[in-house]
């Protein structure tokens, strides 16, 4: 099976499309994974979720999900962040809401253990340093957990070395291709669809062979212009507004 492998939307419709698209002409994919934050930041929460619910695939609870839903409390993140929940949370529509109540905080598919933040805590922890990376494979039993949130693509190895556990990291170029092996462990992170922060503004993607677990990195030009002017018009932060023009 080919996967597309997605996470941290944000809302944000155009770079949706734009990887939606690519993976087309990349030969397509038989399931999307989603890890979390469909919506939160961008202007079009609604349109994303309803786009998603198009294909056959499988979602993750993130944070700005959870808070969309009133089940954070706002103060809990930056100013702008609070104002654009805020919005968001009076955007969503019935059935968004619905779906999104719906999604588990983690999901275990045959050799993938699939969460937002972390796996020993799905929906709030950032994976940003390989100590911290080292610390969550007691927390998970499967090869290889899938995360997002942190908005940076990276790649976390867990090996033996001289009978001691290591664990190293990697951040990918575009276009690389990494092979999971046994009998290593792995976290991935494919980056984000809709707010990169990584200085590169372009939205990330993966498609993965799964039974091979083959990860295939992508990043993908799209119009950021068109959602920055959506975000403007629907009174969004300015702060949220041009960090996507330079991916941070």
């Amino acid at each position: 099976m080919r996967v597309l492998v997605i996470s941290d939307i944000h809302g944000n419709l155009e770079a949706f499309e734009t990887v939606l698209e690519f993976a087309r002409q990349e030969g397509g994919f038989d399931e999307i994974w989603c890890l979390g934050d469909v919506v939160g930041y961008g202007p079009n929460p609604n349109e994303c979720i309803a786009r998603l619910r198009q294909f056959r695939h499988v979602c993750v609870l993130g944070n700005h999900d959870a808070a969309a839903l009133g089940r954070v409390n706002v103060e809990d993140f930056n100013p702008e962040a609070q104002e654009a929940i805020l919005w968001t949370q009076n955007a969503l529509t019935r059935p968004s809401r619905a779906y999104l109540e719906a999604l588990p905080e983690r999901l275990q598919i045959g050799d993938y253990t699939l969460v937002h933040g972390s796996p020993r805590d799905p929906v709030w922890e950032y994976i940003l340093h390989p100590n911290t990376a080292h610390a969550q494979f007691d927390h998970f039993d499967t090869p290889v957990c899938l995360v997002g949130h942190t908005h940076v693509p990276a790649i976390y190895h867990h090996f033996l070395s001289n009978g001691r556990p290591v664990t190293t990291w990697h951040y990918p170029e575009p276009g690389e291709v990494y092979t999971f092996h046994d009998p290593d462990r792995w976290i991935a992170n494919p980056g984000s669809v809709g707010q990169p922060r990584d200085q590169d503004p372009r939205a990330a993607c993966v498609l993965l062979d799964v039974k091979e677990r083959r990860w295939m990195y992508h990043r993908i030009p799209y119009n950021i212009e068109r959602t920055q002017y959506l975000m403007q018009q629907a009174g969004l932060p300015h702060r949220l507004i041009v960090r996507l023009a330079y991916g941070w």
